[in-house]
């Protein structure tokens, strides 16, 4: 059988390294391959698997287009309006369903570091990711999250999220570095979906102000790691976990999705350091 995880760009995926360890630990012959698919690629991907194929993972920026491309979705992918996992349908070859698997890797890669529960939370960034991380939120009982964005405007569909899921988002500008950082600092959960290096100042200005974190934050960047903002939060008192424990359990939901098979979690997350570990020593 096959798999595969799309994205573009795609050659930085641990994917492959993620599966491929599940795959030797279950003693399936299984191939998992990393494939440079981008939205205008994607109709013809899709039609391409076959009976052969176990299924795929899909990254940005695939989320949310390849949801015109299924046979039917989950009712989690459709509330979040992002697809990460495509597995066949049952009994109709040639039809594919759309799973969420990130809502999952949120959720337990906070209840690893701890945080089962969150009354108020954050969110930075307006993306695909970030439409998981409220979903994540709201299973942990925020009511009304704080999503920060440069645009507004741009990310009001997180908004329609929001209302899909219960919960009652406010959109905010991101703002000076000195207010995000105090706004970061008395939340109960931050998750972070902001791509590298864009939280640096709120990092600075959070070790400036020497105020310590309130909760828990999970930052979904997982190269380079630590960013400047989790070890400005560690530093301040604050826990925080990185996109690898993310990445490592929504890789392991999508192979109980594929395989039918209890994922060997512990086998994947020294998989995933490995290969951390090897990057950098390669950098």
């Amino acid at each position: 059988m096959r798999a595969a995880v799309w994205g573009s760009p795609i050659s930085h995926s641990l994917s492959p390294a993620l599966h491929r360890a599940a795959y030797a630990a279950l003693g399936l012959d299984w191939h998992y391959d990393l494939a440079e698919v981008d939205v205008a690629g994607l109709p013809a991907a899709v039609a391409r698997l076959d009976e052969h194929w176990a299924g795929a993972s899909l990254t940005m920026p695939l989320k949310a287009a390849v949801l015109d491309l299924v046979a039917e979705a989950s009712p989690l992918a459709l509330a979040v309006g992002a697809v990460n996992t495509l597995v066949p349908v049952p009994g109709r070859p040639g039809a594919w369903r759309g799973e969420n698997t990130d809502v999952h890797g949120v959720v337990a890669a906070l209840a690893d570091a701890g945080t089962t529960t969150a009354r108020t939370a954050a969110v930075l960034g307006g993306g695909a990711t970030a439409a998981s991380a409220l979903a994540a939120l709201a299973q942990l009982g925020a009511a009304e999250p704080v999503v920060h964005v440069r645009s507004p405007e741009r990310a009001a569909g997180l908004v329609e999220v929001g209302e899909r899921l219960g919960v009652r988002v406010r959109l905010q500008r991101w703002g000076r570095p000195e207010e995000l950082a105090g706004e970061l600092a008395e939340v109960d959960v931050v998750v972070s979906t902001a791509p590298p290096g864009a939280a640096d100042e709120a990092a600075a200005a959070l070790g400036r102000a020497g105020a310590a974190p309130a909760g828990a934050l999970l930052d979904v960047v997982y190269a380079p790691w630590p960013t400047d903002l989790a070890t400005a939060w560690t530093a301040a008192g604050g826990r925080a976990s990185g996109g690898l424990d993310m990445l490592v359990h929504q890789a392991a939901a999508q192979v109980e999705l594929m395989t039918g098979c209890p994922a060997p979690l512990e086998v994947m997350q020294a998989a995933g350091g490995a290969a951390m570990a090897e990057r950098l020593l390669l950098r």
